[in-house]
């Protein structure tokens, strides 16, 4: 038998997954004139919360009323946006800059593999000129 309470619940959560996505925390590609590509990155909290309680007078029909509610609370926080230009990625944060050597290592994480790459691919034709000659 189904509780009233296992419903209500599952229909809160329903909404809220209906509501966050994983469009809503990296957002649609938003592409310029000039080709640069424009991806928002988000950041989603969310509660949940809900109870109820069956009251012990008797229905007409028998069983027991319900009493209950449920409710939720998301926030959405524009984090960063992403920028794609000539092959090159680039983080730009919304907020004040990351004050952890970890949170700037990865804001900068894109940056810095476009450089790597960049400098292997230069290594690479560097050696096969080199063997070539």
């Amino acid at each position: 038998m189904n509780h009233p309470i296992h419903d209500m619940i599952g229909t809160t959560m329903e909404k809220l997954q209906a509501l966050v996505d994983t469009n809503t925390v990296v957002g649609d590609p938003i592409v310029t004139a000039d080709g640069t590509t424009v991806i928002p990155i988000t950041k989603v909290t969310y509660g949940v919360a809900g109870g109820g309680t069956d009251f012990t007078t008797k229905t007409q029909k028998g069983g027991n009323p319900f009493g209950g509610g449920a409710g939720a609370s998301v926030t959405l926080n524009p984090v960063s946006f992403l920028i794609i230009k000539d092959g090159v990625t680039r983080m730009i944060p919304v907020a004040v800059p990351a004050s952890t050597t970890a949170d700037r290592l990865i804001e900068k994480a894109p940056e810095f593999a476009d450089q790597l790459m960049a400098f292997i691919n230069e290594k690479t034709a560097s050696t096969a000129k080199d063997e070539q000659v």
